[in-house]
């Protein structure tokens, strides 16, 4: 179901982007994977062949994105599905009496920039070439599938610039859907529970241990392979639209 799909995956150079860039490839798909210019895209450009191109991009860049935009028209002639993966985060309370300090505007500003803006930016830059594809029996053209967090809903102690950053991907979900509804075109989010990410796999082995044990079930930290097929499941199923789905393992977080 994903043959001749091209799909644009920001943050596609590791975690959960890397995985929705392989599960594009892998279903006879293709993808420009979008990642900093620091980012190993270069090697897995390489390690994909023709069916992987990379372009270096700061998804707060107008130009990097249209470039990006751009090389998926000139190197596969059409766009089809927008991953947007690329986000950052900080832990640092709103104000730490310890160390007599407020949580630094510079970094609150940062997180919102790159996770909410760049996230908006993308979208509104690569709605133009999907709307041209040719309508499916639904009228359907394309579809954007964003990424949020739970933290959205219940975020801990520490994260009110991941949180807000994350819940405002969620709030302007189902405007967006309803925008681009007339082309065609869905837009839905996904909000990841705790996922063994590079980010995650630098934590001390205990720690990773207590956080698995916190999900539910099952009892383990998702796969970036799980994001990416519920990814697929989105592109194949046209009636998911204005939608945020939770994939957490019915992980409620605590403070």
């Amino acid at each position: 179901m994903l043959k001749n799909v091209v799909g644009l995956v920001t943050g596609g150079a590791s975690g959960l982007g890397r995985a929705t860039v392989e599960r594009l490839v892998n279903g006879g798909g293709r993808a420009v994977l979008c990642d900093l210019s620091s980012s190993s895209g270069h090697k897995l450009e390489k390690e994909y062949g023709e069916n992987v191109v990379f372009v270096p991009t700061d998804v707060v860049s107008e130009t990097d994105v249209q470039n990006a935009v751009q090389t998926a028209k000139d190197k596969f002639g059409r766009l089809d599905v927008v991953v947007n993966c690329a986000g950052i985060g900080v832990a640092f309370k709103t104000y730490n009496f310890n160390k007599k300090a407020p949580h630094s505007l510079q970094d609150f500003t940062k997180v919102l920039m790159i996770n909410t803006v760049g996230t908006f930016n993308v979208i509104r830059l690569s709605a133009g070439l999907i709307g041209e594809n040719e309508p499916d029996n639904d009228g359907g053209r394309g579809v954007i599938i964003n990424t949020a967090s739970v933290a959205a809903f219940d975020g801990q102690m520490g994260q009110a610039a991941y949180s807000a950053s994350k819940g405002a991907i969620v709030g302007m979900t189902l405007p967006i859907a309803r925008d681009l509804a007339d082309q065609g075109i869905r837009v839905c989010t996904i909000a990841p529970g705790i996922f063994d990410t590079p980010l995650l796999s630098s934590l001390p082995e205990k720690v990773r241990s207590f956080l698995a044990k916190s999900i539910p079930f099952p009892k383990r930290l998702g796969k970036p392979e799980e994001f990416a097929l519920l990814v697929e499941s989105i592109i194949q199923n046209p009636l998911l639209n204005g939608e945020v789905i939770r994939l957490d393992g019915a992980i409620r977080m605590q403070p």
